[in-house]
């Protein structure tokens, strides 16, 4: 049968085939800016990236051959949604050491901890639940519980991260408003992002009292922890209150992220239902990821490598913090992060960073604007974040000056 291959076909708008919830649907402000910036001549301090010189290439190539050679057959079929258990059960010893009360059977492999975020969306947030931020707090976050419908009350931060005192106003706002509690209150307890900041103990122990009151659930997300490069390492908070308490980690910022492998550790009651909404969402976690990282976890080797993780970004931490100093105006000011990938940079009330960033493209330097941190985007008009661990101390120093000088001519007018 003869077609007309020039007969128009009517073309289908398919906007009008959304679902309502993509409503809430926004692109990354960070995954947008790494578009811009992605040129090769372009000092880069917008994204959170580990530094790629120091992923560990020849021993994930180790472990792939020895994972092929060895469960081949295992590590490239189909595998429970729970993960693979050896690696559970690494992650569940490992976590003792800082007090996590973790089993195999309630810790969930996910596809990063960003899957993570998107399950408790799934799970727990109903369109128009309010959830308890800081402000600023992270991005991604606020992306994943968009989708769901969400609303935000936020809480301030300082130099020892939230400050969890307004916590119970802000229970008792939302409940005002809304006739509901909040869902729960999200924290990254540990060199936040984008504040670089750390919750002190007593700042936790009063958090936990107040969920305990509240009755109110926390969501503890902690990629950086084990990136500590001064001080005392501080019990999380779900030591404290593990009964309501979802915690959440990665391997992104540790082994490499293009594993995807982070996982949650929650009361059992919820488990079963992370495992219902991820398998509607994937099944599994990539089978073979999981056991190629726990072949370099059983082996030992994480734990060297994280060692060496911390020298190269405490180096690229403090070249950092000297730059600002020496190149910065005097008007501007900065966190002091005790370990992590970030420090949040405040600038003069005259200069809106978002603007400013055009400027910065000029001089071929790039941050994140802080108002993306900020949920109801009230803030964050004279801040920006800044990654030091993607480029190396020369590039950071020269960046740096860059920023500064543009800065300067800014304020001069």
């Amino acid at each position: 049968m003869d077609m007309d291959l020039d007969r128009q076909v009517p073309v289908l708008d398919w906007t009008g085939h959304l679902a309502e919830r993509t409503a809430g649907m926004k692109s990354s402000a960070i995954r947008e800016l790494l578009k811009l910036t992605s040129q090769p001549d372009i000092i880069s301090f917008a994204g959170g990236l580990p530094a790629p010189d120091f992923f560990p290439l020849r021993e994930v190539e180790e472990a792939c051959r020895y994972v092929i050679q060895t469960e081949g057959k295992n590590a490239l079929q189909y595998s429970p949604t729970e993960g693979y258990r050896p690696l559970r059960e690494f992650l569940a010893n490992s976590m003792h050491k800082y007090g996590v009360p973790a089993v195999p059977e309630n810790v969930l492999l996910t596809n990063g901890s960003q899957q993570a975020l998107d399950l408790i969306g799934k799970v727990l947030i109903s369109e128009g639940d309010y959830i308890i931020t800081g402000r600023p707090t992270y991005l991604g976050a606020i992306q994943a519980w968009n989708a769901y419908g969400a609303r935000y009350h936020t809480v301030n931060l300082d130099d020892d991260g939230m400050i969890v005192d307004e916590i119970e106003h802000a229970y008792e706002k939302v409940l005002a408003d809304s006739g509901k509690p909040p869902k729960f209150v999200y924290v990254l307890p540990n060199f936040h992002n984008p504040a670089g900041t750390t919750l002190t103990l007593e700042r936790r122990e009063r958090l936990a009292e107040l969920a305990t009151k509240l009755d109110l659930p926390v969501v503890e997300d902690d990629p950086y922890g084990q990136l500590r490069y001064e001080g005392q390492d501080l019990p999380p908070i779900c030591t404290f209150i593990p009964e309501r308490t979802i915690y959440l980690g990665t391997f992104s910022k540790t082994l490499t992220p293009g594993l995807r492998l982070g996982w949650v550790v929650c009361p059992e009651v919820l488990m079963q239902w992370f495992i219902k909404a991820k398998q509607g969402a994937d099944l599994h976690t990539g089978t073979f990821a999981q056991y190629v990282a726990n072949d370099i976890c059983q082996r030992g080797f994480l734990k060297v490598h994280v060692q060496r993780l911390r020298g190269v970004y405490k180096e690229r931490r403090d070249t950092m913090l000297d730059a600002l100093a020496e190149f910065w105006p005097e008007s501007c000011s900065w966190t002091y992060p005790q370990g992590g990938l970030f420090l949040w940079a405040r600038v003069p009330e005259s200069i809106d960073t978002s603007d400013f960033f055009a400027q910065a493209l000029q001089e071929k330097v790039a941050y994140v604007p802080g108002i993306n941190f900020f949920p109801n985007r009230d803030g964050g008009f004279n801040a920006m974040r800044l990654n030091f661990s993607y480029s190396g101390p020369e590039l950071i120093v020269e960046g740096i000056r860059r920023l500064g000088m543009a800065l300067k001519r800014e304020l001069e007018g």
